[in-house]
């Protein structure tokens, strides 16, 4: 089946049209569409049928109307359509549809522009412009759907024009491409990247007088409309013209001299264009512009215990394939200190060669400070080149223009400490090449398509390993039985192993021996794995902040975690915490198992959840802290 999105909705099998008349049923089919092999919710969908305003009813009413559509696409086409929670998932491939092959060459355009043949380039972004028709949606009933989708297909659109001209200029194809930048400009006087390129292109046919005068035009337009001056790259534009730093280098013919040969047009056969002499490889300012930000932090060495797990990982972000329209993703998950970030992070470096158009990076902060994608885009796009004062103020319009400027590219995009897919969903870039890399301390199963790499603690081997490499091999060798002590009580968390080593570094007069019975003679553990900016209870606080409630009338898991620790358990079943609460065993386990969510336990062996050392300890501060404050209550009513 064929699926066309770039004009009228049309599907077509077998070179027959399938008739999908029904309105709303083709809002449905085109909200699918462009979800391809992504889940679309029952309420998204929802929102583009009734343009934001959805009847109590909605929801089953959509599924009549899936239903329906199924029928409409017959056997091979309703069988794309899978139902998965929340909502639907329409499987694709690249080729099946006109949006998908559009994508498939822009990749192609950026792979081509970056070895530096632009002549390719240019034809691969001329093909992707050859599949439009029409205006997309016009035949869809939904203002919802043309806002967001419809303004995401023309700045795509647009965007995808602007490549094209950039490879043209860079082969000396300026005459060639002013008609269609004058008519451009004309139908969008304010878009500052079609005016430069217009500018230049009219400078190197000879036409500088009207370059210039298009250039007074625009500022005109740009003040009256929107008060605000010419962009630095127009203004930088201008200043070249007035100061001919880039003389048009095909002189026009006269009567002593044979006109040059022209060069050869897209239009011509590829054997002619092979044969015309190469050109000139783009220079300074009239280079196209591909934006390589590399933004990712350093690390440090990786231990040979990961190598497993590294391996993995780089294999997938390295050689992964997805259906078109997904982002191949991956999250390494797991308690705070394990390690995810230093594993991502290697990861990333490892790989970043196959990421030819750079590396973005953001810290998402956690469950305790979380960043919205309101935060992260801004900047993401500012990165990506997009003017500040350009950047949109909706956060549609900045999701769009984002997967706009991913589309097509091949990107890694590494989102670190994520506590929620919805976090993580607006920074997901367009389809094509790019890569996803995201950490987080929850699973973040509903990331749809996501690769999951589950990191747990080090074992004795790594654990030693990693002390070794901080305080030197000779001294853990010299006190072996005290270094498995200190490595016990650290559970084999790297950042708590991290800190123990950091602590005997600083302190070249103490023993490892010393040191392992602070560590278990300590009243409070926690302090002692304490070091500089560094500390193993500001993760077990993010953890706890992250710990969700019981819904209806569960038991609450921070009750009982606290319970834990006033206790000093080391495990615990579900029946006892159900003669704990006075509650029923499944409402016990609904706590206890989020308490696995949140890291807060460990996952059960025999019916039982274990505490290490260092939850035990934070237990047991948790059930210190609440003690104290429910005797100053009690206190200050008795007073």
């Amino acid at each position: 089946m064929n699926f066309l999105l770039l004009g009228p909705l049309s599907i077509r099998l077998n070179a027959c049209e399938v008739h999908v008349s029904a309105p709303r049923q083709r809002v449905v089919m085109a909200a699918l569409l462009f979800n391809a092999n992504r889940v679309t919710s029952v309420d998204r969908i929802a929102e583009y049928v009734w343009d934001g305003a959805p009847p109590p009813s909605a929801a089953a009413t959509v599924r009549t109307y899936v239903m329906r559509l199924r029928q409409s696409l017959g056997e091979i086409g309703s069988a794309r359509i899978l139902t998965r929670a929340p909502g639907y998932l329409l499987e694709l491939g690249e080729h099946e549809s006109d949006l998908g092959q559009f994508t498939a060459h822009r990749r192609r355009a950026a792979e081509l522009a970056e070895r530096g043949d632009l002549e390719g380039s240019s034809a691969e972004l001329a093909e992707a412009l050859a599949l439009w028709r029409e205006e997309p949606l016009a035949d869809i009933p939904s203002q919802t759907l043309r806002d967001v989708e419809g303004r995401y297909l023309q700045e795509l659109r647009l965007q995808t024009m602007e490549l094209r001209f950039d490879a043209e200029l860079s082969l000396r194809r300026h005459a060639e491409i002013v008609p269609e930048l004058v008519r451009l400009v004309r139908k969008h006087p304010l878009r500052e990247a079609l005016v430069g390129k217009l500018m230049l292109a009219l400078f190197r046919s000879g036409r500088q007088s009207e370059a210039l005068d298009l250039y007074r035009r625009t500022r005109v337009l740009l003040v009256e409309q929107l008060g605000t001056e010419p962009s630095a790259d127009l203004r930088e534009v201008h200043q070249r013209i007035l100061a001919v730093h880039d003389r048009p280098r095909t002189p026009a013919p006269t009567a002593r001299t044979a006109p040059a040969a022209p060069a050869p047009s897209p239009a011509q056969p590829a054997k002619a264009r092979a044969a015309a002499p190469a050109p000139t490889p783009a220079t300074g300012w009239d280079r196209p512009c591909w934006p390589s930000p590399a933004q990712l932090p350093s690390v440090p060495l990786p231990l040979s215990a990961r190598s497993g797990a590294l391996a993995r990982l780089q294999h997938f972000l390295a050689a992964g394939s997805m259906p078109a329209g997904m982002v191949a993703t991956a999250v390494v998950t797991g308690r705070g200190g394990v390690g995810k970030s230093a594993l991502a992070l290697h990861a990333a470096h490892a790989v970043r060669g196959s990421a030819v158009h750079g590396q973005l990076y953001a810290d998402l902060g956690g469950a305790a400070r979380p960043l919205t994608a309101r935060t992260v885009l801004p900047r993401f796009l500012a990165d990506l080149g997009v003017p500040r004062d350009e950047i949109p103020e909706g956060a549609s319009e900045r999701e769009s223009l984002y997967r706009s400027l991913t589309a097509g590219r091949r990107l890694l995009v590494v989102l670190d400490n994520a506590s929620s897919t919805a976090q993580v969903r607006p920074l997901i870039p367009g389809s094509g090449g790019s890569r996803l890399l995201v950490t987080s301390r929850r699973r973040l199963a509903d990331l749809e398509g996501a690769r999951t790499l589950q990191l747990g603690p080090l074992d004795e081997a790594g654990s030693l390993e990693l002390l070794g490499s901080i305080v030197g091999p000779a001294r853990v060798g010299a006190e072996p039985q005290a270094a498995r002590t200190v490595l016990t009580v650290c559970g084999g968390l790297p950042l708590a192993i991290r800190i123990a080593g950091t602590r005997l570094l600083e302190r070249p007069h103490w023993s490892i021996g010393l040191f392992a019975r602070r560590l278990t003679d300590a009243p409070r553990l926690l302090d002692e794995l304490h070091a500089g900016d560094l500390g193993v209870r500001p993760c077990l606080d993010a953890d706890h902040a992250g710990l969700r409630r019981a819904a209806g009338a569960g038991v609450d898991p921070a009750e009982v975690f606290t319970a834990l620790g006033a206790a000093g358990a080391w495990s615990v079943s579900g029946s006892r915490v159900a003669v704990m609460f006075g509650c029923s065993e499944e409402q016990a386990e609904e706590a206890l198992d989020a308490l696995v969510e949140a890291n807060l336990l460990g996952a059960p062996t025999g019916g039982r959840y274990p505490l290490d050392a260092l939850l035990r300890a934070y237990a047991h501060e948790r059930a210190q802290a609440v003690a104290a404050l429910r005797h100053d209550h009690s206190y200050m009513r008795a007073g």
